[in-house]
């Protein structure tokens, strides 16, 4: 995508975010995020990295500014870094997985480190990173990592990443209710206290959105 010289509408597409279209187009994400014409996106998504596939995202132009100097003084620019930070935490059977070593792949670069007390990991990443693998127990476990990937939560194919993310079953994150994404569904709910009728009624998304952090 070309730095925008001109406004333009872009289609949101599977893995865009605010920051990557923002990164793409020669803007600091608030840019795009808070421009007039995408305020009833804002309003309806919440958050910049969580936008649907087909949404409809305004970019405005870049706009260019001039500086003059001498031509025999040398002159410094300090370019503004606009790193986007991916914030993970990784537990089995519910449990944090503290202080264990993994290798995080994105983009084709290789990042090493350890898990905090909680089992946390951040990481500072390109806006329009669009993801890669963890490694874990020195290979013997790898698991895909998507960055900008997830859709809202009042969407199946949302609800579905969640719960594939918190450990339930869903199989595949299309927008198709599934007898398989039924059973996972019922499941979350018998393990969280809510009635269990398999269907993401309002207590079991407010739930999912509680434990997806």
């Amino acid at each position: 995508m070309p730095v925008a010289h001109e406004e333009y509408v872009h289609t949101v597409g599977l893995g865009d975010s605010i920051p990557s279209i923002a990164h793409e187009a020669g803007h600091f994400w608030e840019t795009v995020w808070n421009h007039g014409e995408n305020a009833e996106l804002k309003g309806k998504r919440k958050n910049p990295n969580i936008l649907n596939p087909g949404d409809e995202v305004t970019v405005p132009a870049v706009r260019v500014k001039d500086y003059s100097g001498g031509t025999d003084t040398r002159h410094t620019f300090k370019r503004k870094g606009v790193p986007a930070k991916l914030k993970m935490q990784l537990k089995l059977l519910g449990e944090p997985r503290a202080n264990e070593k993994y290798t995080l792949i994105l983009d084709d670069k290789s990042i090493n480190g350890t898990t905090d007390g909680d089992g946390n990991l951040e990481h500072f990443i390109p806006p329009n990173s669009k993801g890669g693998k963890i490694i874990l127990q020195g290979g013997k476990e790898e698991y895909p990592v998507n960055v900008g990937h997830l859709n809202p939560v009042d969407t199946v194919s949302g609800q579905k990443q969640r719960l594939n993310n918190l450990g339930y079953h869903c199989g595949d994150d299309s927008n198709e209710l599934s007898e398989t994404f039924s059973q996972a569904v019922t499941q979350f709910q018998g393990e969280n206290g809510l009635k269990e009728t398999g269907e993401v009624d309002g207590a079991t998304k407010s739930k999912i959105e509680a434990l997806h952090t």
